[in-house]
């Protein structure tokens, strides 16, 4: 039979044009549907949404021809400061740094802002011929046969493909439609988002403090004076601070943030998302596979959110690209699987790793807390095992798809 595109992917946010991008490279025809429109995701404005960026996933980034639209807009990140301690007593003591030159391949990853990088998958996207975007449509239906996928549009249009790929989110529709069931719980926390100007220079410097409450991020942000913060806090504490006007969410914030890099002033927007763990139950099945969050959502604890999705992708179209060279059907059921042998359990065990983690440090027994700064204090006098964690954070470890090791697929 005859296909509009190899694949269609619904979802048009990060992970979505990625993929797309990834498949393209290695010849493939693909149709994005955005339920969005696209200009209304790039806005030239600063909203202060950012993203950390692992060393694995700026290789994939360039290998799609995306990095270079958008490396000179981000930050390296040269240090990470992890430390615990209660809101206005400071830091405890032990604490646990990484430095970038503990390993070879530069810094250990880098704060990219959402506009710069939307901005840049579209660009490259409208430069693919081999890619089809439809923005503004929402799909209503979806139809998996022996031989196609195919869906059906708000319009009543049509697309049909080899494989249907689901980058829609963790409420994923392509996921729900195939009768996809989702493991996980929520935490009770709510993650407060915003970006602050400060007085002093960041440095380069990313710090994770852990208190009571959740965990409270500091990512470094593009010109030295700008800084993202990522702030955990218990549902009914941070809906009453999300409701608060900006001077004073700035009183509520200013104590958490401390006076290391002196007066702090709001810029951007201000964002909040509750927080759960969330797993599929099947990442892949005949004619169709998730991606992203429509597979795994984790807790923002070490921002690796996206560069988890990023890892999808990059496994995803190498499976489906070795076995189109190899003559095989794409959308066959044992070639998807693959994918899903592939990525289930690491990101199932990552998943479970920063939730463990955050139950670790999100409590305040004395017990835990002596222990956990003891850990802390112990990793961080053995280099070797700081090396371990870095590498395994920048995605330097495990199996690691092509694209995000830096070769072309």
């Amino acid at each position: 039979m005859t296909y509009d595109s190899d694949i269609v992917i619904v979802g048009g946010g990060l992970n979505g044009p990625a993929l797309a991008l990834a498949l393209a490279s290695g010849g493939m025809r693909v149709t994005v549907i955005d339920a969005r429109a696209a200009p209304a995701r790039a806005k030239p404005g600063f909203d202060g949404r950012a993203y950390a960026l692992s060393i694995a996933s700026k290789r994939l980034l360039t290998a799609i021809g995306v990095w270079a639209r958008v490396g000179a807009q981000s930050q390296p990140m040269l240090k990470i400061v992890a430390t615990d301690g209660r809101v206005g007593q400071g830091p405890a003591p032990l604490r646990l740094r990484f430095d970038h030159d503990e390993i070879e391949e530069g810094p250990m990853g880098f704060m990219l802002e959402d506009r710069h990088l939307y901005a840049g998958f579209l660009d490259a996207m409208a430069e693919e011929p081999r890619i089809t975007l439809i923005a503004g449509q929402t799909v209503v239906s979806q139809e998996i046969t022996g031989q196609a996928a195919r869906v059906t549009l708000a319009s009543g249009a049509t697309v049909s493909a080899r494989v249907l790929v689901g980058c829609d989110g963790r409420a994923s529709g392509v996921a729900a439609r195939a009768g996809i069931k989702r493991q996980g719980h929520a935490y009770g926390q709510t993650a407060l988002v915003c970006a602050v100007s400060h007085e002093r220079a960041h440095g380069g410097i990313a710090h994770q403090f852990f208190t009571p409450g959740g965990p409270f991020a500091i990512l470094p942000l593009a010109g030295g004076h700008h800084s993202s913060v990522v702030w955990s806090e218990p549902e009914g504490p941070a809906q009453q601070i999300a409701a608060l006007e900006d001077a004073d969410f700035l009183t509520v914030l200013r104590p958490r943030f401390g006076a290391f890099l002196g007066e702090i002033a709001l810029v951007g927007a201000r964002f909040s998302y509750p927080l759960s763990l969330t797993l599929a139950e099947r990442f892949a099945g005949p004619r169709l596979a998730l991606v992203g969050d429509a597979a795994h959502g984790v807790h923002p604890i070490a921002g690796q959110g996206l560069n988890l999705g990023l890892r999808d992708v990059g496994a995803l179209a190498q499976v489906m690209v070795d076995a189109a060279r190899r003559g095989e059907d794409i959308g066959a059921a044992d070639v998807l699987e693959r994918y899903q042998t592939w990525r289930r359990p690491e990101a199932m065990a990552l998943a479970l790793g920063m939730d463990g983690v955050n139950a670790l440090f999100s409590n305040d027994n004395p017990i835990l807390r002596a222990g956990r700064d003891l850990g802390l204090g112990i990793v961080g006098a053995m280099p070797g095992l700081r090396r371990a964690f870095l590498r395994q954070a920048a995605g330097l470890t495990g199996e690691v798809p092509r694209l995000l090791a830096g070769r072309m697929l």
